[in-house]
């Protein structure tokens, strides 16, 4: 296991910023971490990294108790902190090597041109940090998390500053690392974290109130799933509300709805039936997962409901 957070608690002033969390990452796992703005997951990454003292519980990583031998476990992970701190009076070059001293890195020069080939860096690699883009900055301060070929990288809002062109390409660097590393990162770029993860980890107001495979959290939160529908013909949204199983139905564009529902089989048979029985074309009939920008509102604002989609196998 690579990452093991057990019953994690950090309290300033009156608040618990993290309240007795626990979960664990797996060698091979990229795992989106996601949250609201305060939710704790900025606290989490930097307890797990050494940089905070938890007030309760602890973190363990490659089997490192972090609060007992801090630099041991710095040296098994790629750190990119959400600030991303850089020397802006320094060389790309200049800093990545200063950094690779820091953790001692064997045969430096060539690991520095390598993290830079890695990251698409080359085009700027002879600048001054401070002459670089926001999105190139960001590159400089991934590639400083790799220079030491970490065993775990915690990414906090890796691409942040990034055209689309660029997200794309560091998405698909950090896709191929996690074929060879465990990678825990945060985003609120939700597409991004469908497009990488596999696993999703919510946290909100300090507590986890979901871990577990995306496809599962798709499929709905409390069995809610979306049914899509298009008629050739307008129909009135009170018709399709008054069908059994359906909770909402909300218009899309003329003749197409969206029903949400706890047993689709049942309302795409229904919504065959009514067109038959009102002689109604449906150009189309389709079931769908909920994005997970749906997923993270329902669960990010109704703590409780989330209780019930932890998974209990993590």
């Amino acid at each position: 296991m690579s990452i093991a957070v057990n019953n994690l608690t950090k309290i300033y002033g009156a608040q618990k910023a993290v309240n007795d969390i626990s979960f664990s990452v797996n060698k091979g796992e990229i795992v989106g971490f996601l949250g609201p703005n305060g939710a704790g997951k900025s606290t989490t990454m930097k307890i797990i990294t050494g940089y905070l003292t938890a007030d309760g519980g602890n973190a363990q990583v490659c089997g490192i108790t972090v609060s007992e031998n801090s630099n041991a476990a710095k040296t098994k992970i790629g750190y990119l902190p959400e600030a991303n701190p850089l020397y802006y009076d320094m060389y790309v070059r200049e800093y990545l090597s200063f950094i690779g001293n820091v953790h001692k890195v064997a045969g430096l020069k060539q690991k520095v041109e390598d993290v830079i080939d890695t990251v698409k860096l080359k085009p700027e690699a002879g600048k001054k940090i401070g002459q670089l883009s926001k999105g190139y900055k960001q590159r400089v301060g991934l590639a400083a998390a790799l220079i030491h070929d970490p065993e775990v990288l915690i990414l906090d809002e890796p691409t942040s500053g990034l055209d689309p062109n660029q997200i794309v390409e560091i998405r698909e660097v950090i896709k191929e690392l996690g074929k060879n590393k465990t990678v825990l990162f945060s985003s609120h770029i939700m597409q991004e974290v469908e497009a990488i993860c596999d696993r999703v980890i919510i946290i909100n107001k300090g507590t986890i109130v979901a871990d577990d495979k995306l496809s599962n959290l798709q499929k709905g939160t409390s069995g809610s799933h979306n049914v899509v529908v298009q008629f050739k013909e307008t129909v009135a949204a009170e018709i399709l509300n008054s069908l059994h199983n359906v909770t909402a139905a909300t218009p899309l564009e003329t003749g197409h709805w969206k029903l949400k529902t706890n047993n689709p089989e049942s309302v795409r048979k229904q919504l065959m039936e009514l067109s038959l029985q009102n002689n109604w074309n449906i150009v189309s009939l389709q079931s769908e997962s909920n994005s997970l920008e749906e997923v993270f509102r329902t669960l990010t604002t109704n703590s409780s409901a989330g209780a019930s989609a932890k998974a209990d196998n993590h």
